[in-house]
């Protein structure tokens, strides 16, 4: 009876493994926010009404999130350096729901002038009386050899990326500490727990970002209701590589090069709001195998850095010879 019992239970346990092992080849999240998205809260019900304030809401991913939340009847403020294309994502917002003209805050903001913060906060606030929910989503990425970038571009990545959401964080946050809830989630990037290539500053800014938040996450246990969430996105298509920095702060990228191998920005934007309506604390959000690459970091750093070193030369290879260095990890670049 025991062994029978005991190869029972195996033969679960194998086929338990299994079924996670398929799971996890066409994963292109981590297991808890894939566990969200099929048995956890609908985005629509939980972020129904709620007052939700996105910065880099003019294009990419900020832009994809006006509009799903828009659907999921959330009230908006968007913020971005470009007033006019924050009206025209407003436009978009109106034209697919039925949010009301009164339901969409447009507020240009730029994170680098961080004494405006303040003010651009309390107008966000006397608007809709208060702030549900702060998406940090502002920043740029680069696209530049360390030994041939001028270190403004390493000063703008930080002011930007890290001290930029530093500030807008610090000035929103004492408002939810005093209501005693809200949610504050900043979008990382994956080379926020694995540094790559080509991104030297952006990754030292996105692991800034990671640090300030899981420390901060720590200092709030007294706040239950206050969730502070990263999101740590693979490559999604969106107009990051078009607008990163390169070697210099006013020399532009010659090419964004080709984006099919990237997550859709709809899908990564939907696993976002599956996040934030369930309290997920961090976000693995990518397409495999960059998925693969962050269970590696996770639990065999060292065969990681193997990994990472082999790809990272044939990315660093491809981008001195002038192809596409994004899609050089795993496709052939075109030549022309």
């Amino acid at each position: 009876m025991d062994c029978c019992i005991v190869t029972a239970l195996g033969s679960f346990a194998s086929l338990y493994a299994l079924l996670h092992f398929v799971c996890f080849i066409f994963a292109d999240a981590d297991f808890t926010l894939l566990w969200s998205s099929l048995f956890g809260h609908r985005p629509e019900s939980k972020l129904k009404g709620l007052v939700v304030w996105i910065t880099g809401a003019s294009s990419g991913i900020g832009e994809e999130l006006a509009y799903q939340l828009a659907k999921c009847g959330s009230r908006l403020i968007l913020s971005a350096r470009r007033e006019d294309e924050l009206n025209r994502v407003k436009r978009g917002c109106l034209e697919r729901t039925n949010l009301q003209d009164a339901d969409v805050l447009v507020l240009p903001l730029d994170l680098l002038e961080r004494t405006s913060h303040e003010e651009k906060t309390k107008a966000a606030i006397q608007f809709f009386g208060h702030i549900d929910v702060l998406i940090n989503n502002g920043g740029r990425s680069q696209r530049s050899l360390c030994l041939e970038t001028s270190f403004d571009v390493y000063q703008a990545l930080m002011e930007l990326n890290f001290l930029g959401t530093v500030s807008i964080t610090k000035q929103v946050l004492p408002h939810m500490t005093q209501r005693g809830s809200g949610s504050i989630v900043s979008v990382s990037s994956l080379v926020g727990i694995a540094g790559a290539p080509l991104a030297t500053g952006y990754s030292a800014s996105k692991h800034a970002l990671q640090g300030f938040f899981n420390s901060l996450r720590t200092e709030l246990t007294e706040f239950p209701n206050i969730l502070i969430s990263t999101v740590l996105p693979g490559p999604v298509q969106s107009q990051i590589v078009q607008n990163a920095f390169t070697e210099e702060l006013t020399r532009p990228v010659a090419a964004a090069g080709n984006q099919e191998h990237k997550m859709t920005t709809s899908r990564c934007v939907r696993l976002m709001l599956v996040g934030i309506a369930n309290n997920v604390k961090e976000m693995w959000i990518a397409k495999q195998p960059f998925l693969l690459f962050y269970y590696t970091w996770q639990y065999a750093p060292t065969f990681a850095w193997f990994i990472t070193n082999l790809l990272g030369r044939k990315r660093v290879q491809h981008f001195k010879a002038g192809l596409d260095a994004d899609s050089a990890y795993f496709t052939k670049p075109k030549t022309s």
